[in-house]
This record gives structure tokens, sequence and C-alpha cells, in this order.
């Protein structure tokens, strides 16, 4: 089992900045690729970005290219996800989770967090 818990969410203005960790428990942490998902109000829970169990593949959602980027650190048993230039449209419940691969597919991830809210207002 591998718990995880998501905090940094908030509330801020558009174009601010905000950065997102999760930090895992329980079985090693590097043995697993990361992925950020999120829900929007209303609509259906979608990738954000995916990173390599060693950090060093990245795969992002188009509409977050050039503006979010994720990391982790292996040794803290932590992955980020760091958020620039935020809109509305961004506004969601940020989910991390832990799988074998990092795909963008929600299937391909055993152990998910409870999320934390993200709004940003106009």
């Amino acid at each position: 089992q591998v718990q995880l818990v998501e905090s940094g969410g908030g509330l801020l203005q558009a174009g601010g900045s905000l950065r997102l960790s999760c930090a895992a428990s329980g079985r090693t942490f590097s043995n697993y690729a990361m992925g950020w998902f999120r829900q929007p109000p209303g609509k259906e829970r979608e990738f954000v970005a995916a990173v390599s169990r060693g950090g060093g593949g990245k795969l992002y959602a188009d509409s977050v290219k050039g503006r979010f980027t994720i990391s982790r650190d292996n040794a803290k048993n932590t992955v980020y996800l760091q958020m620039n230039s935020l809109k509305p449209e961004d506004t969601a419940v940020y989910y991390c989770a832990a799988g074998r691969n990092y795909v963008t597919t929600m299937p391909s991830y055993d152990y998910w967090g409870q999320g934390t809210q993200v709004t940003v207002s106009s």
C-alpha cells in the first residue's frame, strides 16, 4: 500500500502561482511513477502531469504545458506540481496518484490521494 497526502491548495487570483505537494508513505516511493490529475467542478477527472520513477521523464496535458512543472524528490518521498500563470479554468480538485508507468490514463495508477482544492478567481 502507498498512502498519498496532497497539500498546498488554496484560493488565489488569476495570474498567480501555487505549488502543490504530495507526500507518500508506505512502499518505496522511487518504485512508482507519479501523476497529477484534476477534477473541475461538474466535470470528469483529467490528466495534468506525470513523472517517471527517476524524475527524468515528464508528460503534460496540452492545457498546462509551459505553465505547470512536475518534479519529485525521492529522498523526501514527495512529488510537486508548480503551477504558474494560473487561470480560472484551472479551478479544480487536484489529486496525486502513484502507478507503475508515467502515463496519462487513470486506470494505470494504483494509489490516489484525497485531493486538494485549487480555486482561481478572475
